[in-house]
């Protein structure tokens, strides 16, 4: 019995290199969110007119209940899971609520394929509602180090290897192409003559494309800030910024050309940076079914010439769902040695033996068989919520282990040969033990279709299920083993 089990608990442990790896599933709620990108330095009219185009698509959709846009920025958090965006002129979101999970998926395709054929001047993003800690894209990589352009080439050389991969969809960099700028080179020798200050070409240039505050109207209970600043043709053409006319301290005005030497450019509207360095995510949406760890498990091999080969002060980590679910791990890890210790204070102060205790602990891992097994059977990911599955599986365990070992010990010390005790100790235990793993197991059966509990229902089911079953075998065999009881 005891070489059987220990077979099929190395078994288990190795049919978990089949078991998909999961951080957290996609929530079960019907909203979708549409992410729009337009260019680095589009205006914000522009974004608001392709916003509109893209909700052309939604009107009149059976599917859809309602939706709401939001121009420049993000949706506020409405659900505490949600990735939040940086605010910026070329970005807006679109947060739609399909009428149910069928519809959202039906939806979430017909977006995709719309956006990817009808949409040349943006890039979008369609995607369901996060469980657990937002993450964004699930597969990433981050690429820093000193220089811009030469981490920028990396991420490119990062990109290529992941749209090798056929499980990646729209991979994409965090950081937009760069914008056009116009760069103005005071002459400050004229300047000084005419007694004009880079502050006053700084101020009159801001006073016409942005505006100079005058006065505040009130209408109502709302308080309206009045702006003096330049028409709209003269703010919106770059061309005719040289023409506009700087007041010197003789109260005459120049055109600003006369101090100024427009030179037009490009440069990087935002610089993301990680520690101090410029950095780049390279990310990517799935395709499919497959999940994040294992995409990024496929593309991390790939990478490592292009590591091999980089740069001092040039890295490139793993970031998405693999990241964020190392996190989570180590968060547990961190408390384990504090509960490992409570576990054996608590197990030595009621057994009292040391030999009794490390039996006990020996029957925890007998879950795992169990957990292995409905795993691959219902098709089902191991996920973080999965690993709390375990960690209450292993306590369920060990309380069947100690009141196994204590019949057995009361039954011996009240005069029962032991090799009788350890079998009628079993007999006697099996009702209460199998009532309560089955009640425990009942009571797991509803969350079992749930998106998010799920794992950890199938978990506690099949690991307490196979552990019962084991404790009530493995444990007496591993008791009159342990302290060499024969029959007489």
């Amino acid at each position: 019995m005891l070489t059987a089990t220990a077979a099929l608990f190395v078994l288990a442990m190795g049919s978990f290199h089949w078991v998909e790896q999961q951080f957290f599933p996609f929530s079960d709620r019907p909203e979708v969110l549409v992410d729009l990108w337009l260019p680095q330095g589009s205006s914000i009219l522009t974004t608001e007119r392709e916003t509109q185009k893209a909700e052309a698509l939604l009107k009149d959709d059976a599917d859809i209940v309602n939706y709401v846009s939001y121009v420049g920025a993000g949706s506020p958090r409405f659900y505490l899971p949600l990735d939040q965006q940086l605010d910026r002129d070329n970005f807006a979101q679109i947060v739609i609520l399909a009428k149910d999970l069928a519809a959202r998926e039906k939806l979430i395709a017909r977006l995709r394929t719309a956006f990817d054929n009808d949409f040349t001047l943006l890039r979008a993003r369609v995607n369901r509602l996060e469980n657990g800690p937002p993450v964004g894209f699930p597969v990433q990589f981050r690429v820093s180090g000193r220089d811009i352009a030469q981490t920028r080439a990396i991420a490119e050389e990062v990109a290529r290897v992941m749209r090798g991969n056929p499980h990646t969809l729209d991979v994409q960099m965090d950081w937009s192409e760069p914008s056009k700028v116009v760069h103005l080179d005071v002459d400050q020798d004229k300047a000084r003559v005419l007694g004009v200050s880079s502050k006053d070409i700084s101020l009159a240039l801001n006073t016409v494309l942005s505006g100079f505050g005058i006065t505040d109207y009130r209408e109502n209970n709302k308080l309206i800030e009045v702006l003096g600043r330049g028409e709209s043709g003269e703010r919106n053409t770059p061309s005719l910024i040289e023409e506009v006319n700087i007041q010197t301290r003789n109260g005459k005005s120049v055109p600003l050309s006369q101090l100024v030497r427009a030179e037009y450019g490009f440069e990087d509207g935002i610089i993301w940076r990680r520690d101090s360095f410029p950095t780049f995510t390279v990310r990517s949406d799935i395709r499919d079914d497959t999940q994040a760890p294992e995409v990024t498990a496929q593309i991390e091999p790939l990478l490592e010439p292009l590591r091999a080969k980089l740069p001092d002060g040039y890295r490139i980590e793993v970031g998405g769902a693999v990241e964020s679910s190392q996190k989570a791990q180590a968060s547990i890890n961190a408390v384990m040695p504090v509960m490992l210790f409570s576990l054996v204070t608590l197990l030595m102060m009621q057994l009292q033996s040391v030999k009794r205790t490390a039996m006990v602990l020996m029957t925890a891992p007998l879950g795992m068989i169990g957990v292995a097994a409905f795993l691959l059977i219902f098709d089902v990911p191991f996920g973080f919520v999965a690993t709390l599955g375990v960690i209450a599986l292993a306590g369920m365990i060990l309380r069947n282990s100690v009141i196994l070992i204590d019949q057995i010990e009361r039954d011996i010390a009240s005069g029962v040969r032991p090799w009788d005790s350890v079998i009628e100790a079993a007999v006697r235990r099996l009702r209460p033990i199998v009532l309560t793993a089955a009640a425990a197991i009942l009571a797991m059966i509803p969350l079992a279709d749930s998106v998010f509990w799920g794992p950890m229902a199938v978990v506690i089911m099949g690991g307490l299920l196979v552990a019962t079953v084991l404790t009530l075998l493995f444990l007496p065999a591993l008791y009159a083993a342990w302290f060499g009881i024969r029959e007489e």
